[in-house]
């Protein structure tokens, strides 16, 4: 009888989550694929040829430079992350816990908005080179960023953060008694690192690694704005899809997911060749005091030198919001500065319409986040069934695939009634970008819950149902609270992201249902600079107080969800 309870409770929780994942994330990706197999309503594979073999090698050139800027970005980022890691978590010096704090500071800035800090710090016109210009009376600037080198140093500004946070958690977790045995038998400092330490961070380097790829593969507005004729794939879908050629762009698609895809598999494949768990938990990591007077101040001096550099982008975009627009035009720097921006951002309905767009539009992506991510979350890890596997890598999918990709999807998918969209066509209405949050964010919350409900001891749950509780009661009176800090850490991160989202939103937005970062670009365009900063400064107070209240109030770091 109890079996056959379980069971009916188990194909309850799971018919919605099917259905779920088979409507936004499958079916979409289907419809991509075979929209890329059509030419003239005739099935065919001349896309594909065309892409790998058209004299002008245009799709070609973009693939290849998508995948060696991911590589690159991925190696610049963990040369920064990874070492500052070990600094600051193995060492203690004076201001060690202020830098460590201030490391993850990127983290904040939304993709489009550090962009456009770092145009205006270190491009051509920026504050930087023309300070050390008129600092020197040099007759042009000494350097200015953009094409690849501004698009790698944007990336491993912004996503040194990720392998920065999942290393350092992974630290933690190491048994300083592994590496002090290691030590007692002979092995040089070297050798235990290469054969001790940085095995047991392989799955962190790994975790990190494969989310610096993805989002690098993804990125959008790097290459939109500091590319100058630099062609990457995610650029191309858009162009394709803004000049109409939908089958060229649904082809491209497929090939950028198909990329993706591999290297996750790739790096999975990589990480579980061999067994990283250590036998014991260990008692966390020990940091040793920094003697050497030279090499301590070194630390600090470097640590202030760093802050400095990491706040410069945040404080620019502070600083330009002040600026009102059309007072700094042919002047090398502003001279006016006052709030004005700020007071249309507030009292201009018209102004302030991107803004309320963004928190609606995050707020309901986010809610079904939560409700749906809960849900999954609990089948995956508490229920038995067939197929489970499979539904785990429909979960994951929208991880794998750029943002561009999701977008496109959709497109296809919703641009007719279907089933799915209750016979409505979602594409051009308010639906479509919350639904694209909402996709694109699914893993974040899964993941976080998925790892509070493994540590979850099933008796917890069996006691109170042995007790006459129902099920839904022992789920929300017992199981909910436990979960809740993982399970908002995700919630409050895909809050996050959604407020900041910009590839899915060039690609689906509507002029009613713009949200902040498109009106960003769009005050760019018009050089609007002072009010696309007081934008970006809205966005980055978001950011930071969710990020704030999800690590002060619930005590669950961002790393959790991203690992």
């Amino acid at each position: 009888m109890m079996k056959n309870r379980d069971t009916r409770l188990t194909i309850f929780l799971l018919i919605p989550v099917l259905l779920v994942l088979v409507a936004y994330v499958l079916y979409p990706s289907l419809r991509t694929l075979i929209e890329s197999l059509h030419k003239d309503g005739v099935w065919t594979f001349s896309h594909y040829s065309d892409f790998f073999t058209q004299e002008s090698k245009t799709n070609l050139e973009a693939l290849w430079n998508s995948v060696y800027i991911s590589l690159l970005s991925v190696l610049f980022s963990a040369l920064i992350g990874i070492p500052l890691a070990f600094i600051f978590n193995r060492y203690d010096f004076p201001g060690r816990s202020f830098f460590a704090s201030a490391a993850i500071m990127p983290i904040v800035l939304p993709s489009l908005v550090g962009v456009m800090a770092f145009m205006f710090l270190y491009g051509e016109t920026g504050l930087i080179p023309n300070a050390i210009k008129d600092l020197f009376g040099l007759d042009d600037v000494p350097f200015k960023i953009g094409g690849v080198s501004g698009i790698l140093i944007v990336h491993a500004y912004t996503m040194y953060v990720y392998f920065y946070m999942t290393v350092s958690s992974a630290i933690h977790k190491i048994d300083p008694s592994l590496e002090e045995a290691a030590y007692n038998l002979g092995a040089s400092r070297f050798k235990v690192f290469w054969r001790v330490t940085f095995p047991l961070l392989t799955p962190a380097i790994v975790a990190a690694s494969l989310l610096v790829f993805m989002i690098s593969m993804a990125s959008f507005s790097a290459p939109f704005l500091l590319a100058g004729g630099y062609r990457v794939l995610s650029l191309q879908i858009y162009f394709s899809k803004i000049n109409g050629d939908m089958e060229v762009a649904a082809t491209q698609s497929v090939i950028l997911s198909i990329v993706s895809i591999s290297f996750l598999l790739f790096m999975r494949w990589y990480q579980n060749r061999k067994d990283y768990r250590m036998a014991s938990k260990g008692i966390g990591a020990h940091r040793s005091e920094v003697s050497n007077p030279i090499m301590k101040w070194s630390l600090v001096v470097t640590g202030i030198i760093g802050v400095i550099i990491l706040l410069l982008p945040h404080l620019t975009i502070l600083l330009l919001s002040l600026v009102p627009d059309g007072t700094w035009t042919w002047q090398t720097y502003p001279t006016v500065f006052n709030g004005e921006n700020y007071r249309l951002l507030f009292e201009d309905p018209n102004v302030f319409k991107p803004l309320k767009n963004s928190l609606i539009l995050s707020v309901v992506a986010t809610a079904g986040n939560f409700v749906f991510g809960v849900i999954a979350s609990y089948v995956l890890v508490k229920r038995k069934f067939v197929g489970k596997s499979f539904v785990d890598i429909l979960v994951m999918i929208p991880w794998a695939l750029p943002a561009t990709v999701i977008g496109m999807n959709l497109i296809f998918a919703f641009n007719e009634p279907t089933i799915f969209s209750f016979g409505q066509i979602l594409v051009g209405t308010f639906w479509i970008l919350p639904l694209a949050y909402f996709i694109r964010h699914i893993p974040l919350v899964v993941r976080s819950t998925n790892a509070v409900l493994e540590q979850l001891d099933d008796s917890i749950e069996e006691a109170s149902r042995s007790l006459g509780a129902k099920w839904f009661y022992t789920f929300r009176k017992v199981i909910l609270p436990l979960i809740m800090p993982g399970v908002l850490a995700g919630t409050l991160l895909s809050f996050v992201e959604s407020v900041g989202e910009f590839p899915t939103s060039v690609l689906l937005y509507t002029l009613s249902n713009r949200p902040i970062s498109i009106e960003i670009m769009n005050q760019l365009r018009m050089f609007n600079m002072g009010q696309a900063a007081a934008y970006g400064m809205i966005q980055i107070a978001l950011i930071a107080l969710v990020l704030f209240i999800s690590h002060k109030f619930f005590g669950v770091k961002a790393e959790k969800s991203l690992s």
